[in-house]
């Protein structure tokens, strides 16, 4: 059990609902990854032509809570517009910040991305923003009032895993209190249980599984990762060394003294 934003969970996953083959894989990729918390693109949503009903018929007696998110946005304004849109359709205060700097790699604009969040704090959301692993962009996001950091690990979709642990490490370091979530760029359930191990949260998924060739088992999959991550992290990881340890102890072994006159 770990608590967000005030909200008690037990799952250590946030999942994503787009890019699936069916609303039905959908629905039984969120049950089987066991996850409390999803989010949803409002501009998914609109476009899809009935708005949230359509969604919560397929979630509606899920034990979930719904994170929507200003995907797509590519200015300050913007995302506070779409936030606004959101909590209106969605009746909630969360909103899992997005404000896009770069097309090809989706990188946030960091920027824009503090300018909106000072905005919407001060008119009561609880902003989960979406980040790069950069020190300093946190701690101006902390600064303008947000309770919880969201690094990713790599750009949105790539799969490529935690392609900096150093700097996800200082800032699970530096931000010892808060709640921290790494969102993106995760491909593997191996990548998951790695974010855990460095004393992360929670993982947000989405590519990773929605993308796969059984979403379902996918979401089990990294389920068991995250259980597995977080208690190796609880119970303490071994350090590397630089040399070798043995397991077996030494004292009473059996040894033959080679000596060269007869016994």
């Amino acid at each position: 059990m770990w608590t967000l934003a005030g909200v008690t969970l037990e799952s250590r996953i946030l999942l994503g609902t787009a890019r699936y083959p069916s609303p039905v894989c959908m629905r039984e990729s969120i049950v089987r990854s066991g996850a409390n918390v999803i989010t949803v693109s409002l501009r998914r949503e609109a476009a899809g032509g009935n708005g949230a009903g359509r969604f919560w018929d397929y979630v509606k007696d899920l034990p979930v809570r719904i994170l929507p998110n200003t995907a797509g946005c590519y200015s300050a304004q913007e995302a506070i517009t779409t936030a606004h849109m959101a909590r209106d359709l969605f009746d909630t205060n969360w909103i899992k910040l997005e404000v896009i700097g770069d097309d090809e790699t989706l990188q946030p604009d960091p920027f824009g991305l503090v300018e909106a969040a000072r905005v919407l704090v001060r008119e009561g959301f609880e902003v989960f923003p979406y980040t790069t692993d950069d020190l300093i962009v946190a701690g101006r996001l902390v600064d303008a009032g947000c309770r919880i950091l969201m690094p990713w690990a790599a750009p949105i979709g790539s799969g490529r895993g935690l392609t900096n642990p150093h700097g996800l490490r200082l800032l699970r370091e530096r931000f010892a209190n808060l709640p921290l979530i790494v969102d993106a760029g995760l491909g593997r359930p191996s990548h998951a249980a790695q974010a855990l191990e460095l004393g992360y949260d929670a993982v947000l998924l989405n590519t990773a599984v929605a993308g796969s060739g059984d979403p379902a088992l996918m979401a089990a999959a990294f389920a068991q990762a995250v259980d597995a991550g977080r208690k190796g992290y609880e119970a303490g990881l071994m350090q590397p060394r630089d040399h070798a340890v043995a397991s077996t102890p030494s004292n009473g072994r059996a040894f033959a003294e080679l000596s060269g006159g007869e016994s």
